[in-house]
């Protein structure tokens, strides 16, 4: 398969507060190049939020914002190019409205869940959450809540799912956005 997975961290409860994003890179089933950035969201951080991924505003003040690091990624989300995240519907959303914020365009793209297919081809899982369904696949999950370490699962679970199932029950999964 060739698709990127993709993962956002938020400041605070607002879907437009990315502040980090990590982007992996799979080409024929094979992990080649990884993105990772930390991101200015401009707006204050929740500290719920700042327990889950261990990110504060100290650590954004200088990054760049939504707005600079879209042009280095806006390759990635053209039509017909395939986007897994575990729990897309989070991912596209923060995707979609961080951009609206500045003003840019909604990408069309399309997307492959991770969540929906492990809940398809894992079901005897307790849940469904990331960190289970990478055990239950042997899976290095280096750092739940670090973007990249959460892609790289993501990816890796597409990709452990393709071998096994093959492509016909994964593109059954794929949606438009």
């Amino acid at each position: 398969m060739n698709f990127i997975a993709m993962d956002f961290e938020t400041a605070n409860f607002s879907p437009e507060s990315a502040c980090s994003l990590a982007i992996v890179m799979v080409r024929n089933n094979k992990i080649i190049d990884k993105f990772y950035t930390v991101i200015n969201p401009q707006m204050p951080f929740n500290s719920r939020n700042i327990k889950i991924h261990g990110i504060t505003a100290n650590d954004v003040k200088n990054a760049p914002t939504m707005a600079e690091v879209w042009p280095k990624i806006a390759g990635l989300f053209r039509p017909g190019m395939l986007v897994a995240a575990h729990n897309a519907r989070f991912d596209t959303n923060v995707l979609k409205k961080s951009l609206a914020r500045y003003g840019i365009s909604e990408p069309h793209y399309l997307v492959l869940d991770s969540l929906a297919t492990s809940k398809r081809f894992e079901p005897e899982l307790p849940n469904h959450k990331l960190n289970t369904v990478s055990e239950a696949l042997n899976i290095n999950l280096w750092h739940h809540h670090n973007a990249l370490s959460d892609s790289e699962a993501c990816a890796e679970i597409i990709i452990k799912q393709n071998q096994q199932f093959g492509d016909t029950p994964i593109k059954k999964l794929v949606k438009q956005i």
